[in-house]
């Protein structure tokens, strides 16, 4: 895809280095600079007036508050919105690159549909009519059961109008991509019952037990985080970071515990014992198995055992639970990296375990059960006999990945359709060509996505949408935060190409079908159905451009079930039988998930994560036996094999090797694309038992001389 003038302009535009978490008030670079940057061209704004729009960045979970600084109409820079909820003034690299993704390369300039290997473009009229037809026939044949949609998230009216769809189609088979808002949800119904999530207010906390979270690598909602994190020396509080590598988390905390990969759980029902055995904990609200739970971690994870199974001394263990139960703020968060892939519900519940034993629910400084954020209201969905029948079937699936599990187990199709909307599984998952394999074996795919991504190359019709900066869209806040803030994308610059946002896409959709699923769109574009689904906030919502729904702590103490822990699931090991364990991280600079990194936030990244074209990973000397710092060496796991260059650090635990997530692209972006290797070519899927979580944290690994 050429890119022009015009599209260079707007890569150049918004580039600023590092990370910006300053208010809006302490600039890290003057406006000059944002025009000169070290690119091979030199855009020149035009002169005009200067105006300011104010809207919400949605690239991540973080979900900031931003204002954006227009000339003569056009943006030309964004910065963190000054008193927004969230992140008050603050933005991270990718927000402030994020007008580049305006003019992206892979940008879906209209819409597509596939003939033979490759795209050409027809009108929306012909895309609406192609899959309304497509759509039309499996209805007629009574199996509308056989539509499928995969959807980047579960809350806010976009998602809500894809479950609408399927509901009035007839179809059960909604997916969402795992999150850590999914997570933290499927923890708190695990323990609490549900229609919960859980927050962490670590603004006030006195002692931060981490589990892997990468509070300055992304985890929850990054500015928060990185907010939090920089208050804490004035609060005096504690951040102790568990994990096998020194993370830029870890090099900044107070102490760094590295423990073997895949034994957090473990390391977490220790802790518990040690908690239980010294009467160190609040049992008022324990709802149901705690004495069996008790009994259980006494004798399967004394700290003896513990300390064999991660790597560290049983003392350490006693002291670190007597420092976390005497905190009189303590909390203990959850989530490796980003808290996004190969995490599970062991790891998740056994970490929450210690903030309910502390008794530090609901209370300043520790972790919220809070009541998932239900402000949206559609009419009652009408449902013909078609879709009474097709709804009538169990789910096909207990995820997205049992799905692409279930879709490669048969040859012939289970569904004739599926919608995809913000999502790449493509890449992000493990073992990324079993989904593509997946994909082949739907007759149908349709892409609802702004990228020209490997999952949008899979599809036999892309409609493109418009990004956030084109767009209306509300924003719930999720991934953690103790507060609930619905925030609002409002469109600062008209769709540069000919896309539309994902909800009249659907209307049109709808619409094009007729009968009772065009009567459950009866609106006239989705800027009139987001403000009929939330009359009690829409005029704050659209005036404001957010409301605060809730902060601080809820009221009263939650009841706590031990019954899934005091049942011991198993803990997950990684896959195969090599000597090391090859483990992903997660990079600030780099994003793993929709959309791809900026041109501007890759030119970021350190020669030691990426050389030219090369990625490198992080292995620690004694590992690296004969081997050269800076060589070349072949990596080898269960799934695959690539050659990658070496760098030697002390900071990561013996036998472990670490490799960036983010890298290896193979859409058409010169700038982003071709660059590295995609970690999860290397892993393969570990299903947990139970939840059906993906909970490879890692795959066993080799390495030998290229």
């Amino acid at each position: 895809m050429k890119v022009d003038r015009r599209s260079f302009l707007g890569l150049g535009l918004g580039a600023v280095a590092g990370v910006v978490v300053s208010p809006v008030g302490l600039k890290l670079t003057d406006d000059s600079s944002i025009w000169t940057q070290n690119w091979p061209w030199t855009p020149v704004p035009i002169d005009g007036e200067i105006s300011y729009d104010s809207s919400v960045c949605n690239l991540c979970p973080g979900n900031c508050g931003i204002s954006v600084r227009k000339i003569a109409g056009r943006p030309v820079k964004i910065e963190g919105l000054a008193e927004y909820p969230i992140n008050d003034g603050g933005v991270c690299l990718h927000g402030i690159a994020g007008l580049q993704y305006l003019y992206d390369p892979a940008r879906v300039r209209t819409p597509l549909r596939k003939n033979g290997d490759k795209f050409e473009e027809i009108s929306w009229d012909d895309a609406i009519s192609l899959v309304a037809g497509k759509l039309g026939d499996i209805r007629k044949s009574n199996a509308p059961q056989k539509l499928a949609c995969n959807t980047d998230k579960t809350k806010g009216s976009v998602p809500g109008l894809f479950d609408r769809f399927l509901t009035a189609f007839g179809s059960p088979n909604l997916y969402a991509m795992p999150s850590l808002e999914s997570y933290l949800e499927l923890t708190a119904q695990t323990l609490h019952g549900d229609g919960n999530t859980i927050g962490f207010d670590l603004e006030n906390s006195d002692f931060i037990l981490s589990f892997g979270a990468g509070l300055i690598e992304g985890w929850g909602s990054p500015v928060s985080c990185f907010k939090a994190n920089a208050s804490r020396k004035d609060r005096r509080a504690k951040l102790y970071q568990i994990e096998p590598r020194l993370s830029n988390t870890a090099a900044n905390a107070d102490k760094w515990i590295p423990i073997t990969p895949g034994t957090e759980s473990d390391l977490a029902l220790g802790i518990c014992a040690v908690i239980i055995k010294n009467n160190l904990f609040d049992s008022s609200n324990f709802k149901a198995g705690f004495n069996k739970f008790a009994i259980m971690v006494q004798k399967e994870y004394a700290p003896a055992k513990v300390a064999k199974i991660c790597g560290i001394k049983a003392a350490d263990i006693e002291k670190l639970a007597k420092l976390f139960a005497r905190a009189k703020m303590p909390v203990a968060i959850p989530g490796k990296g980003r808290g996004k892939n190969g995490q599970n519900l062991k790891e998740f519940a056994a970490v929450h375990t210690l903030n309910c034993l502390v008794g530090n629910l609901n209370q300043k400084g520790g972790a919220f059960v809070m009541a998932k954020n239900d402000y949206l209201s559609f009419p009652e969905a009408i449902m013909d006999d078609v879709a009474e029948k097709g709804a009538g079937h169990e789910k096909l699936a207990g995820s997205v990945n049992d799905l692409v599990g279930k879709l490669n187990a048969t040859a012939k199709p289970i569904i004739d359709a599926l919608f995809v909307y913000n999502a790449n599984p493509c890449y992000s998952f493990t073992n990324p060509k079993r989904v593509k394999q997946a994909f082949k074996k739907v007759p149908f795919v349709v892409s609802f996505s702004s990228f020209l991504d490997e999952t949008a190359m899979e599809a036999d019709v892309i409609l493109p949408i418009n990004t956030f900066l084109e767009g209306m869209e509300d924003v719930p806040s999720q991934a953690g935060l103790a507060k609930n803030v619905i925030g609002l994308t409002r469109p600062v610059i008209k769709p540069i190409f000919d896309s539309k946002d994902p909800g009249d896409a659907l209307i049109l959709l709808a619409q094009a079908l007729g009968g009772t699923v065009a009567e459950n769109f009866d609106w006239e574009n989705y800027a009139a159905c987001l403000e009929g689904a939330t009359p009690d906030i829409w005029d704050s919502l659209s005036e404001e451009g957010h409301v605060l729904v809730s902060e601080g702590a809820p009221d009263g103490f939650p009841e706590v079930d031990f019954t899934f822990l005091a049942t011991n699931p198993s803990t997950i090991k990684a896959q195969g039988d090599f000597e090391l364990t090859l483990i992903p991280i997660d990079n600030m600079r780099l994003t793993g998930t929709v959309p791809a990194v900026s041109p501007f936030a890759i030119k970021t990244v350190s020669d030691k994560v990426l050389t030219g074209t090369d990625i490198v990973v992080e292995i620690n000397p004694a590992t690296a036996k004969g081997l050269k710092n800076g060589g070349d060496v072949l990596l080898t796991t269960p799934v695959g094999s690539a050659k990658v260059k070496l760098n030697f650090n002390e900071g990561i635990m013996p036998g472990v090797i670490g490799m960036v997530r983010g890298l290896g692209h193979t859409f058409d972006n010169k700038f982003v694309s071709n660059k590295g290797v995609n970690v999860n070519d290397l892993i393969g899927p570990v299903i947990e038992s139970g939840s059906g979580l993906d909970a490879a944290f890692g795959i066993k690994a080799r390495i030998s001389k290229a």
